[in-house]
């Protein structure tokens, strides 16, 4: 049986569906609009700056968290009300992601695969988790991770081989088997959380870097 969805949730993935631009920038902007990826690192390096700017002003300036509450409140994990939002770490990745794009050609295309399946897939997940999720693991659920692995391992091998210029960078076609350590990879590392100790790092921080070195690893 399906349950709806709280709009709030289907905004936040609106919201971070925006992500996809950044991957695309990274990965196009040299062939496309002529600019270097070193200038579109600068620029995801002010947009991770004023993230984090915005996040200290709303947890020390009363004032303007009131503010910031009565705007996007809603779409706020209970968590993220006291501590930085998935948007900062998400603004961590695209950084990480389009320094990474500097080295080469190879490393510009898993960058961009990454940072592209992270959003879709974790949106994937987050929507059939709380539509028809079901078995839990921790807090979220089989069901999304499987949506999740089934929509990459599709992007993966379907649709990023037919995009100008993926295939170049990667080297060769993108295998069947890839595509299935892709979805894996991207499914497996959103549905555990990664911790050091008491420490508890944010999937939207690590999930795109990683999947990013192991699609490198495995061309």
């Amino acid at each position: 049986m399906f349950r709806s969805v709280p709009i709030e949730e289907v905004y936040r993935k609106l919201l971070h569906g925006l992500v996809i631009i950044f991957p695309v920038a990274i990965f196009y902007s040299p062939s496309v609009f002529s600019i270097s990826r070193e200038s579109i690192v600068k620029i995801c390096l002010l947009l991770l700056i004023l993230s984090i700017f915005i996040e200290v002003l709303r947890l020390l300036n009363i004032s303007f968290g009131e503010w910031f509450y009565s705007k996007f409140g809603a779409m706020l994990r209970e968590e993220e009300k006291k501590h930085l939002t998935g948007a900062t770490y998400i603004a961590g990745a695209i950084f990480i992601c389009a320094w990474l794009s500097t080295t080469n050609e190879s490393l510009a295309v898993c960058s961009f695969l990454g940072l592209t399946l992270f959003v879709l897939g974790d949106a994937a997940a987050a929507l059939a988790g709380k539509s028809f999720g079901k078995i839990k693991i921790g807090k979220k659920t089989l069901e999304g991770a499987i949506a999740c692995f089934l929509l990459c391992f599709m992007l993966s091998y379907f649709i990023f081989p037919q995009l100008p210029k993926v295939l170049d960078g990667w080297g060769t076609e993108i295998s069947f088997v890839q595509a299935i350590v892709i979805g894996l990879s991207v499914s497996l590392l959103e549905l555990f959380p990664i911790k050091l100790g008491r420490l508890h790092i944010n999937d939207n921080l690590y999930v795109p870097v990683l999947v990013t070195y192991i699609s490198y690893f495995i061309r």
